[in-house]
């Protein structure tokens, strides 16, 4: 091997060791090891920020915002509302009207913001009507993933590999290519959660603290409220009495759930992690004052948030405003509209630029705040990946693992290659995140393809579905930490429901892909 495959690779395993371990956020991470390679001179200062202006990436931050649009119009709180029976229902009865509905939703909205709004609403409905929260909110995460697959807009995983396809001079991935492929994934992961998650999920574990303090509490005026700590919250990596979160929020915390652990004891002495999920004593003016801050991902205390009321012109004209978003962007792609309007690209890009300015026009979120609601170390993240993909392939790295990959497949040939390939970019998805597996995986799957002279495209799927399917760690994806803390669930709880999971939608997606997508020769 040469020097510059050494070091990207040495590079590499740093990283993931990095990712691991959770000292730094991704994009700092990322950031360091695409700096090295540039000054090692195994990437150009050019290829280190083409990531930044590649049209894929730009659109996610664009998506964040029309998801953002849509969560404060309050629709998709209308809509859950609606769908949730207030009495003679079952686990089983219920999943069957909301979970379909999640999926929809997140095949066209950011999934952190539909789990952040249906959360906390399952979890006090579930209250009401006498059922465990707990057999709720892993399906909802779950939910969302398995939509996220159907579009090219369902989740960033996507639109990086679509965005790398272009870089390469392809035609890229079309609003609803995935959806042969995303639907029966959906279809099949839908039906064995609502035929499982029943008894393979845990009753709801009793809340003591809950139970004492709400009785001593409604005397002072204090009552119990759970939040989610996010990436922008200032105390991450900080010991919780060195940061004195009672001060600064006017809140005590009672509790703290940190990767399945409920901690109660020696609180002080907890380093506060993006995740965890803080039981705290507050007021009414805490909820208020923090509900729609951007410091917590969610936040539930029992009863709705406070919020200001939204006229119901905005509920929809934010529907119809994603409406025409993903139909202009579905027939912009047309022969006859490439045809008369040479000079436009009417893409997702396009459409959702547009969006996400009409929206901000008529306040569908606060122009002057925009910035905040944008999660820019994903963007680092993604940009950084594009980067990191650009030195596997110059350093000569992706095609020594192609070759490796081509070998061990055998006499499976191709068919075998996808399973691998697909298998590597999933243990790479369960370990570290979604957008920089995807980017991992992409020059794999061009040497891979290339290495057995076919069509790359099954390839592509595959690591759109494998990056994105984390079912089996609470780590493999963003909403699937965010429930954690919510349901107070243990690690071994999405072992048991998401190991099947990941092993279903692999066996459906390297079963169906080639189908759908054949092996073309390329002569």
């Amino acid at each position: 091997m040469t020097f510059e495959i050494v070091l990207v690779l040495l590079g590499l395993v740093g990283m993931v060791a990095a990712l691991i371990l959770d000292k730094m956020r991704p994009g700092i991470v990322l950031l360091s090891l695409v700096v090295l390679f540039m000054v090692a001179g195994i990437i150009t200062p050019k290829q280190m920020v083409a990531g930044f202006s590649n049209r894929g990436m730009i659109t996610v931050a664009l998506l964040f915002l029309v998801s953002e649009g849509i969560r404060q119009s309050g629709a998709l709180s209308a809509v859950v509302k609606k769908l949730l029976p207030e009495k003679g229902t079952s686990v089983t009865k219920a999943q069957l009207r909301i979970l379909p509905i999640v999926s929809a939703f997140s095949a066209f909205l950011n999934n952190t913001p539909v789990v952040v709004i249906f959360a906390p609403i399952l979890k006090n409905w579930s209250k009401r009507v006498g059922l465990s929260c707990t057999k709720f909110l892993i399906p909802l995460s779950y939910a969302t993933i398995l939509g996220g697959l159907c579009t090219l807009i369902g989740t960033s995983t996507n639109l990086v590999v679509h965005g790398m396809m272009i870089d390469k001079g392809m035609e890229g991935l079309k609003m609803f290519d995935l959806a042969y492929i995303g639907i029966p994934i959906t279809v099949a992961g839908l039906a064995f959660i609502i035929l499982t998650s029943k008894k393979l999920l845990p009753a709801e574990r009793p809340d003591n603290f809950e139970e004492e303090e709400s009785e001593t509490a409604e005397d002072t005026g204090r009552h119990v409220v759970e939040v989610v700590l996010a990436s922008r919250f200032p105390g991450l990596k900080r010991k919780l009495k060195t940061f004195d979160f009672k001060r600064r929020y006017g809140a005590e915390v009672k509790e703290i759930r940190q990767n399945g652990q409920v901690i109660t004891d020696n609180l002080g002495e907890v380093r506060l992690q993006e995740g965890d999920t803080l039981v705290l004593l507050a007021d009414d003016a805490f909820t208020k004052t923090w509900g729609d801050s951007s410091v917590f991902l969610m936040m539930t205390n029992g009863q709705e948030i406070p919020t200001n009321p939204v006229p119901s012109w905005k509920k929809w004209t934010a529907f119809a405003l994603l409406i025409i978003m993903i139909v202009g962007a579905t027939i912009g792609e047309l022969p006859y509209f490439q045809e008369h309007f040479p000079n436009v690209k009417m893409d997702m890009f396009f459409f959702a630029a547009v969006t996400a300015v009409v929206m901000a026009w008529l306040k569908m979120f606060p122009p002057k705040k925009y910035t905040k609601y944008i999660s820019w170390d994903i963007l680092i993240t993604i940009a950084c990946a594009f980067a990191i993909s650009a030195a596997m392939e110059e350093s000569g790295l992706a095609a020594l693992i192609a070759d490796f990959i081509k070998s061990v497949s055998g006499s499976l040939g191709a068919w075998g290659a996808l399973g691998l390939l697909y298998l590597v970019t999933l243990l790479i998805t369960e370990l570290i995140t979604n957008n920089a597996a995807a980017a991992l995986a992409f020059p794999l799957a061009l040497e891979t393809a290339a290495k057995f002279g076919v069509d790359p495209m099954p390839f592509f799927i595959a690591i759109c579905i494998a990056a994105s399917a984390g079912f089996a760690t609470p780590i493999g994806y963003q909403t699937n930490l965010i429930v954690q803390g919510a349901g107070n669930y243990k690690f071994t709880d999405f072992v048991k429901v998401g190991l099947p999971m990941d092993l279903i939608v692999m066996i459906i997606s390297v079963g169906l892909i080639p189908l759908i997508w054949p092996f073309t020769p390329i002569i």
